[in-house]
């Protein structure tokens, strides 16, 4: 009796972790989209009032090695373009990795930063990691396009099945 009760949970959590399995895909792509709105819309807020973004990267933020001129085009550029390739999942990791890139300049440049503020910041870098290391899910140009054509060009000729057709 106890092995068959033991036999049924273990089949009720395989169950259960095939289900958060098939999840994955769809919590990347929430993920993706969660962080390309996020960052995206402030390179929007930044493009729509240069001076004003001038002023702030002069004024308030302390970005190190970089004049504040060279950090405000590189930062709105970074907000600009890697959200959309995050979003459609095109190099999504590097994408990821240059996100926590302007989060992480984001957080230290600013002398003071409110503790709601840092929280957002250590989400939203903990979901980018999370998408660095794991990839950015089957439904991305990544997982659908780039990566079977990869796997079909690095594999030997030799090794490949032969095709029917």
């Amino acid at each position: 009796m106890n092995t068959t009760l033991l036999q049924r949970g273990l089949t009720l959590w395989g169950s259960f972790t095939a289900a958060l399995d098939s999840a994955r895909p769809l919590a990347a792509l929430l993920a993706r989209a969660h962080l390309a709105q996020v960052f995206f819309l402030s390179g929007l807020t930044k493009v729509r009032d240069w001076d004003t973004t001038l002023l702030l990267f002069t004024e308030e933020y302390q970005v190190p090695l970089l004049s504040p001129e060279v950090a405000a085009v590189m930062g709105t550029a970074g907000e600009l373009v890697l959200p959309v390739l995050l979003l459609f999942g095109l190099a999504g990791r590097f994408a990821a990795l240059g996100l926590s890139v302007v989060n992480g300049v984001a957080v230290l440049s600013l002398s003071e930063i409110a503790p709601a503020a840092l929280q957002q910041h250590i989400t939203w870098g903990v979901l980018l990691a999370a998408l660095a290391l794991y990839g950015v899910g089957r439904w991305s140009v990544d997982g659908a396009w780039l990566q079977p054509r990869l796997e079909r060009w690095l594999t030997p000729r030799n090794a490949r099945p032969l095709s029917m057709n």
